[in-house]
């Protein structure tokens, strides 16, 4: 998942048209705005998504292309991409069962490149014997919960920007709480907004095959405590 030139998208508010803008310059670049600059680059949508940190739950801005490792993926795995899939467990049980299975899948799989197992950028798989990218984490923690009766529509793949900017993806588990974070990174569960990630994109709670822009924390929350300064 983690690879240079990952894309990420910028809003024009005078051409309300979508510009790509290296992910690697993202950074640099809300850091270096001030607050005149921030009102002419940011638009409605995006603005509105820097102050999502401050809700409990992640929320869609709009549909959008799923990423380009996840094609053929609801075709290999149907679960990934059935809304039906699971059961109700809720409260407490949602939490320790969670918890244990990021731990548990952390500790058994090792994480290895697209580049090297598969000689691909990209491709999203259940980790072999070999090992797993972190967006195959995410697929065996979902496979794994769905299996012990968490609801599909509780279990959502997002891919992020690290704290370092490093494109990424993760487990998003959705609570009556908030949104809860399932990372190869750590073994502690946290609430989104306080990974300090940059949230771009998720899959649909109601159609997991689509996927829905989120703009949300890291880079967003920082232009959003710009143009609330």
């Amino acid at each position: 998942m983690r690879r240079a030139g990952y894309e990420a998208a910028i809003y024009s508010s005078k051409s309300r048209q979508r510009v790509s803008r290296p992910v690697t310059a993202i950074g640099r670049l809300f850091r270096a705005l001030t607050l005149g600059t921030a009102l002419v680059l940011l638009s409605a949508p995006v603005a509105q998504a820097a102050g999502v940190q401050t809700r409990h739950h992640l929320q869609a801005v709009k549909a959008v292309d799923a990423p380009a490792g996840f094609n053929g993926v609801c075709q290999r795995y149907r679960w990934v991409c059935d809304p039906g899939q699971g059961g109700g467990v809720t409260g407490k049980a949602l939490f320790d069962v969670a918890a244990t299975i990021n731990a548990s899948v952390n500790r058994r799989v090792r994480e290895v490149a697209d580049q090297r197992q598969y000689n691909r950028r990209e491709y999203w798989a259940l980790p072999t014997s070999i090992g797993g990218d972190c967006e195959d984490f995410a697929l065996l923690k979902k496979l794994e919960l769905l299996g012990k009766g968490v609801a599909a529509e509780r279990l959502l793949i997002a891919t992020v920007l690290d704290r370092r900017q490093n494109p990424h993806a993760v487990l998003v588990l959705r609570t009556d709480r908030g949104d809860y974070v399932l990372d190869n990174l750590t073994n502690r569960m946290m609430h989104w907004s306080d990974t300090g990630y940059t949230f771009l994109r998720m899959q649909n709670p109601k159609a997991p095959g689509q996927w829905v822009a989120i703009f949300a924390g890291g880079v967003f929350a920082d232009a959003g405590a710009r143009l609330g300064a």
